[in-house]
């Protein structure tokens, strides 16, 4: 493209305008908007996307293009509605909008949106200590960024500086990010194979929930004389389609880590903060590790932010001698801050987890009704709290169960390392009348599906 900076100059103009109405665009202006974002995309983008979204492929004449929110409830720039049972893949934990967080973010940005650098900014340690507070065990210091796989990367760093170790273990299937360390992590080859070279460090993949086999590669590393440095899982498997592993992984590999001197480490990035019924994933079973990593649902639907909780002994190495030996200018940001703070509190105040609990175990009692209903349909239903995962006997399947609760106006999304999971994902706010609708479209959708096969 050639330079045009009057050009450009107009558009921002143009949109910045458009940023700042509270009105809904007239029909006309709508359709220009819905072109306009295919067309941008399409050419500056990524076109191929627009082939994986429902709202472009299943909508009908004008593609839906996401304008605002709340709640549970997402319209469209034609003012179309739909229903979130998928949560921004774990993000809208409390709901498109909550009043609280926004209240907090709107707040601080009239302040002091950013950091100096050189003054403390008090909010960053605020949430440390919040963190410190609501964490198991004793873990106690934190460090900040703006995404689950930049946490999951400070946590490899972490664990490395820690034990002077390089070498992970972690799990088949497993979804930690796609930057190249925690890529290297990743448990399926779709997303690894096109990267070519990996993390230099060994890495070595087990099944998830086979406790035997995470033993028998800790005493064959050690064996052999190579350094772990740590074992890292997710709590429960998200991306692999919400697997809930068996009641003694989580005990066995904690004590089967201390036993040979290799820290743990708990990817919470989806699971935590109330997701799976309880405040972190590892509570299920009165695990404490030796990093917890949580992102997402975070800065409460409002703010991206990430961060890595660890033990002051842990920790150590990023303090001393080098306080800036792992450091992101814009991580941990007073807007960030201000988010998380308010989406703690609401967490903490509603008890959300509880809620997760009860909702879930209604939600997933209907689900496996639709699956011995439909067996030629499912194959499984899988999870805890509100992160489920429904398996179907085919991708194939999967997607056209997605594509009739679009058709339905109620969003789900299939998972990366499972293709024929579809999650349900619902903000914690969820009420009890959208997840009758939800039971009541899904049922509508099942029934026409059954029909052609």
């Amino acid at each position: 493209m050639a330079v045009d900076y009057e050009d450009a100059l107009d558009y921002s103009s143009h949109w910045l305008g458009l940023i700042k109405s509270n009105e809904f665009p007239k029909q006309s202006e709508a359709h220009k908007i819905i072109d306009e974002s295919k067309n941008n995309f399409a050419e500056h983008y990524n076109r191929n996307w627009l082939e994986y979204r429902k709202s472009v492929t299943e909508s009908g004449d004008w593609a839906s293009v996401e304008w605002t929110g709340e709640g549970a409830v997402i319209k469209d720039v034609l003012g179309r509605e739909y229903l979130d049972f998928l949560g921004g893949y774990g993000m809208m934990d409390l709901g498109l909008s909550h009043p609280d967080v926004i209240a907090a973010v709107k707040s601080q940005l009239e302040r002091s949106p950013m950091p100096s650098q050189e003054l403390l900014d008090p909010l960053r340690g605020v949430l440390a200590k919040l963190l410190a507070s609501i964490t198991p065990g004793d873990l106690k210091y934190s460090w900040f960024g703006a995404s689950g796989t930049e946490a999951n990367e400070a946590a490899m760093k972490i664990a490395k500086l820690y034990t002077g170790k390089t070498a992970f273990i972690v799990g088949v299937r497993a979804f930690h990010g796609k930057t190249m360390g925690s890529l290297s992590l990743m448990g399926k080859a779709d997303f690894r194979a096109p990267m070519g070279a990996m993390y230099a460090g060994q890495v070595y993949h087990v099944p998830f929930g086979d406790a035997d086999a995470v033993e028998k590669q800790l005493e064959i590393c050690e064996k052999v004389g190579i350094g772990v440095a740590a074992v890292m899982f997710e709590p429960i498997q998200g991306e692999s389609g919400a697997i809930v592993p068996p009641d003694d992984f989580w005990p066995r590999i904690r004590a089967a880590t201390k036993k040979h001197g290799v820290l743990l480490i708990a990817d919470e990035v989806q699971t935590g903060l109330g997701r799976t019924g309880k405040l972190w994933g590892v509570e299920h079973w009165d695990v404490t590790p030796d990093i917890l990593t949580v992102a997402k649902s975070l800065g409460g639907g409002v703010m991206p932010i990430s961060a890595v909780v660890t033990t002051e002994e842990i920790y150590q190495p990023m303090m001393y001698p080098n306080p800036f030996m792992h450091t992101t200018t814009t991580g941990g940001n007073a807007l960030a801050c201000s988010a998380a703070i308010a989406a703690i509190h609401v967490t903490l105040r509603e008890r959300l987890w509880e809620q997760a609990a009860e909702k879930g175990m209604h939600l997933m009692g209907e689900l496996s009704k639709f699956a011995a209903q439909y067996p030629q349909i499912y194959e499984k239903i899988t999870g805890k709290g509100l992160l489920i995962g429904m398996h179907f006997k085919s991708p194939e399947i999967g997607y056209k169960v997605a594509s009739g609760l679009f058709k339905r106006n109620v969003l789900v999304a299939g998972t990366l390392t499972s293709a024929q999971t579809i999650r349900i994902e619902p903000p914690l706010i969820i009420t009890n009348a959208q997840m009758d609708t939800l039971i009541d479209r899904l049922g509508e959708a099942l029934k026409e599906i059954s029909r052609t096969m």
